[in-house]
């Protein structure tokens, strides 16, 4: 990571920085609304001035409502080379940017609801983002905030003349106001707050107990209503409030900087717009948001390991709706190449479709990675037709790092798609539903030659990770439908959201590994993501029961919950030895997994919601329902499930948990109880309960507890539950393929004005749902 200053008053050590001093000179943008700023690093006093003066050139355009781009440059004659963000997959909104001066005699440039105003005095550089209704600053790019910078510095100007021993940087510093949070950024384990960290973009294999990140993604939201979207799939270093404790500093290596500020004001509108930018998650299918069960990693399985497994899980009243087969599907040292260990799974073909018929799982699911081992059956052929990342002499690019000689699928190669594409059609023909996308984070970035060389290397790195992705997931598409896609993947960048969906990587199996998990959740939920899962009972090591049974909690109510491990199994008899009383992991197990199967009307509704509007289903901070609540911007051990329910994780072992609740009255899941926010409150929970609270207004559209697993009629003898609702209050009733119904609408009596276009025997539950048929529970207040 580039650092520009050592402190207040030194430039840092070996560095030489220039910054933009003043705006000389404005002009209007070529065929485009927006303007051209051309900003030499030293005051222009005199016309001598002007010589041996670097410049540096800021255009700002007016993309679409609400969203200004500035890009940065030093020398605009330096090639730009891919690959590039994918934008606007869906279309360009329309842009009217509109130019004006104030009596001040500063030029505004208006985007629609957001405007930037920058500075008239003479001799003085600055830019003011601002909305066009109101006079609140949202941020700054101040004096000294936008340059570029040369290490090692240059000691005159001669040496730049050949740059083969300099690198050069662009970079910008947007204001950090009193009181400004920064949240996003990818799938951050550190505080969800960013505020203070130095954060580098750049994909790693580093576990969620460390600074690094399996899913970077260049955005960031602030709790002012604006966002930052770096347009660079590159490494992206950012000091946030550390280098400068006012300022977000943000630096790539290269010749440009482009970057884009999003105005909401509210938290979704920002998602909304960067979902425009980026593209919107894709929709995944009902089966999906069931009970996902694994091999675990490095433990000892075959056929009826597998059979015994989800046999035992259906006769504890936990049916699996996926099941996924982890490395070991293939045998040792020949990951990827597509071919089941013939010893363990003689008839892959006739053992998936014997699962399924015997109902012991909907769906079945294979690992699969990048990397093709030199001693698997794929490597000979694809080196041979040159599907794989070459080294610049020509060879192969290998190394044994995971697994020995192994090389890397060119993505960059039409035929090297098709050709992996083919094999993934192999699984699809033996009954693989689904694939989980592993690693990908550990792109070279030295000494490799692409197929495509017009591509950068270095950019590459992080953005390998959306075009393996997009080559899986339209795979999956082609075989069994646009809506029936899913993956389970691990590394992302900005745009990959458009591939549902993402799973946290590998945690210890501690309640601090929990905790990460959900910072990451929460960070990745405000990048543009709506799907997001984890390792349930955490991947590293065995989870003594108590965690395994609170985080049992937790993973079912993600959008997806997956039971998985490295080298220990995770159905829960194994972890309390077949604990038969209902605080055993197996009863709390099949506890939450009948909650979450009779709130899949819900989930799926706010799903749909969900990805129309870029917006997270899971992890969803409390801070995108209540922005104006400041404590809500700080909250990063529970989370939102959906726009209408709160859910508080338990850490403790006695079942004692702290949390909040915001303002409004809110009414216990499990109770009825109700409590008045905003405030802070302390319950202890046994395995069974956490703190789920639903927000009044809510209609809870329940299905019937009858009903067992992911996959069934949403819209058919379900439960219409009322909290504290009126008039005009609504919620949309969706089916299992996810088309809107209708809307449950709250008429002047308080009352549902039309259940018509639901199904069978509707039951309306006025106060709250029908608490009669449940278990009783112990929820006590400290």
């Amino acid at each position: 990571m580039v650092k520009l200053r050592d402190g207040m008053w030194l430039p840092a050590e070996g560095v030489r920085t220039e910054y933009a001093e003043e705006i000389f000179n404005i002009t209007p943008l070529d065929g485009e609304q927006g303007l051209s700023l051309l900003c030499p690093v030293g005051q222009i006093r005199s016309r001598g001035n002007t010589l041996n003066m670097p410049t540096v050139t800021l255009d700002v355009k007016a993309e679409f409502d609400g969203v200004i781009s500035l890009e940065a440059a030093h020398w605009r004659g330096a090639q730009n080379h891919g690959p590039h963000f994918d934008l606007y997959p869906d279309g360009k909104p329309s842009a009217e940017g509109k130019i004006s001066k104030n009596d001040k005699n500063a030029t505004t440039l208006a985007s629609g609801s957001l405007a930037v105003t920058l500075e008239s005095e003479p001799h003085r550089f600055g830019l003011k983002f601002h909305s066009t209704e109101g006079a609140k600053t949202l941020t700054t790019l101040g004096s000294r905030s936008v340059g570029f910078a040369y290490s090692p510095g240059p000691s005159t100007p001669m040496q730049t003349g050949d740059m083969r021993d300099f690198k050069h940087y662009m970079f910008f510093q947007t204001g950090l106001s009193v009181g400004e949070s920064v949240h996003g950024l990818g799938e951050r384990f550190t505080a969800w707050n960013k505020v203070g960290q130095s954060v580098s973009l750049w994909n790693a294999d580093g576990g969620t107990s460390s600074d690094q990140a399996y899913k970077n993604v260049s955005f960031w939201m602030s709790n002012r209503g604006y966002g930052i979207f770096i347009d660079n799939p590159g490494r992206v270093d950012l000091a946030v409030g550390s280098e400068r404790t006012s300022r977000v500093q943000h630096s790539v290596e290269g010749q440009r900087l482009k970057w884009y500020v999003i105005y909401g004001p509210t938290p979704k509108e920002i998602l909304k717009k960067y979902s425009i930018l980026t593209g919107k998650p894709g929709k995944v299918p009902g089966w999906s948001h069931g009970l996902w069960l694994t091999t675990s990693f490095t433990t000892n399985y075959d056929e009826s390991t597998v059979t015994s497994f989800l046999e035992g899980m259906k006769n504890r009243n936990s049916p699996v709706d996926v099941f996924h087969f982890d490395c070991f599907w293939m045998k040792a040292f020949t990951w990827t190449d597509f071919v089941f260990d013939s010893e363990r799974f003689p008839d892959p073909k006739g053992q998936i479709a014997r699962l399924k018929e015997q109902g012991l799982c909907k769906k079945v699911c294979v690992w699969i990675n990048p990397y093709i081992a030199e001693h698997g059956a794929a490597f000979k052929y694809a080196a041979e037709k040159g599907y794989l990342l070459k080294r610049k002499n020509g060879d192969i690019w290998q190394w044994d790092l995971w697994q020995a000689g192994m090389g890397l699928v060119d993505v960059t190669n039409p035929e090297a798609r098709a050709w992996y594409t083919e094999c993934l059609n192999g699984l699809f023909d033996q009954g693989v539903d689904a694939l989980k996308t592993d690693f990908g984070e550990r792109i070279p970035t030295l000494d490799v030659q692409w197929h495509d060389k017009t591509v950068d290397p270095h950019k590459m790195h992080n953005y390998y990770a959306f075009q393996y992705n997009q080559l899986v997931y339209e795979a999956l598409q082609k075989r069994h439908g646009n809506d029936e896609a899913v993956l389970f993947a691990r590394a992302a960048c900005a745009g990959a959201q458009r591939f549902p969906l993402v799973w946290g990587g590998d945690c210890e199996s501690t309640p601090e590994a929990l905790a990460e998990s959900i910072r990451g959740g929460l960070s990745m939920g405000l990048s543009g993501f709506s799907y997001w899962s984890c390792d349930i009972g955490g991947f590293e090591g065995s989870p003594p029961p108590w965690v395994y049974k609170r985080w049992v909690a937790m993973g079912l109510l993600c959008s997806h919950s997956r039971l998985h491990g490295s080298s220990s199994y995770r159905v829960p008899w194994t972890v309390d030895n077949d604990d038969k009383t209902e605080e055993g992991c197996s009863r709390t197990l099949a506890k939450w997994t009948a909650l979450k199967t009779r709130l899949m009307p819900y989930f799926y509704a706010q799903g749909m919601e969900s990805r129309e509007g870029g917006i997270p289903l899971s992890l969803r901070t409390l801070a995108l329902e209540f922005p104006e609540d400041p404590t809500a911007w700080f909250v990063d051990r529970q989370f939102m499930v959906g726009s209408q329910i709160l859910a508080a994780p338990v850490f403790e072992e006695c079942g004692e948990v702290e949390f909040y609740l915001p303002k409004g009255r809110w009414t216990s899941y499990f109770t009825g109880e109700v409590k008045t926010g905003p405030g802070w409150f302390s319950e202890k929970h046994a395995f069974g309960t956490l703190p789920l609270y639903v927000r009044e207004g809510t209609i809870l559209v329940l299905g019937n507890r009858k009903e067992s697993g992911a996959v069934y009629e949403y819209s058919k003898d379900v439960e219409v539950a009322l909290y504290e609702v009126k008039a005009g209050d609504k919620t949309t009733a969706v089916d299992y393929d996810g088309n809107v119904l209708g809307e449950l609408v709250v008429g002047d009596d308080g009352k549902i004005k039309d259940t018509s276009f639901l199904k069978g025997d509707i039951s309306i539950s006025e106060m709250g749902r029908d608490l009669n048929g449940d278990p009783p529970v112990a929820i006590e207040s400290i």
